[in-house]
């Protein structure tokens, strides 16, 4: 793995932080009702598409606001502006920004920027999984070393879309609590397990994991234990200790309910 593209990497994910962050403190107007993009999504993608086309023109990029830009090497950077529209729209600080390079050999690079509390995640295939926040020295994590599933803390990310039966599954046995900055948490020991169900992620939002997670010592899947960017866009990430007995307290439950639904239902 070329260090250089990693560290260029992590610089582009801060530019492009600070400008998300200007945007949030600027209190960007709300995203339109049409299902399009946010316009602080669109500028923060046309920031990174134009770096990246400035020092690797040949390379393809695929993002989330705009199309796929074509490349002729096989190299491809993938681009996540704002992670958490919904968040961003609710004035909640804990959107981040998210960017993967893949090669040849599958996932190169990936780093995820927290932007309102100055936090960096990032990991280069065979460099390690490193943790910056604003203040103290960065440092190279690790994920925890529990082995047991009774009570371990695992930190969801849609519930309200999940199924009865999986939120029971896992209530049951699991100490659940909302996904903060999931990622961060288990990479770094905080937390054991993440899962992600309900709506599926888009590619974008999947492409940095493996890494972020695989070079901190842990284990990414779907909750089929399939490969995370080839599944169904869900998500189980743990230290690996606990990925097998996870997986088999999940295995034939259905992930997802029509939430949307409930809105349509009458009440009273």
């Amino acid at each position: 793995m070329d260090r250089d593209l990693l560290e260029y990497a992590v610089e582009l994910v801060e530019e492009a932080g600070g400008l998300a962050a200007r945007r949030f403190a600027e209190a960007t107007p709300r995203a339109g009702r049409d299902g399009g993009p946010m316009p602080v999504e669109v500028e923060v993608e046309q920031l990174l598409r134009a770096r990246i086309a400035a020092r690797y023109p040949d390379d393809p990029v695929l993002g989330h606001a705009d199309r796929p830009a074509p490349g002729t090497t096989a190299r491809r950077w993938v681009l996540d502006p704002v992670n958490g529209t919904s968040l961003f729209d609710q004035r909640v600080p804990t959107f981040d920004v998210l960017l993967a390079v893949e090669d040849a050999e599958g996932p190169a690079v990936a780093v995820a920027g927290y932007p309102m509390s100055d936090e960096l995640l990032y990991a280069g295939r065979g460099l390690g999984c490193w943790h910056a926040l604003a203040g103290r020295p960065v440092r190279q994590v690790h994920v925890n070393d529990h082995d047991r599933l009774r009570g371990a803390l695992v930190e969801m990310l849609n519930p309200l879309a999940w199924s009865e039966q999986l939120l029971v599954a896992l209530h049951r046995e699991l100490y659940l609590q909302p996904w903060t900055k999931g990622d961060v948490d288990l990479a770094t020991g905080l937390a054991d397990a993440l899962v992600v169900a309900g709506q599926p992620l888009g590619y974008e939002d999947l492409a940095v994991l493996p890494l972020l997670i695989g070079e901190a010592g842990g284990r990414v899947t779907d909750l089929s234990g399939r490969d995370v960017l080839t599944g169904d866009g869900t998500v189980l990430a743990s230290n690996g200790r606990l990925h097998d007995a996870l997986l088999a307290l999940v295995a034939g439950i259905p992930h997802a309910r029509d939430f949307a639904a409930l809105r349509r239902d009458p009440v009273g």
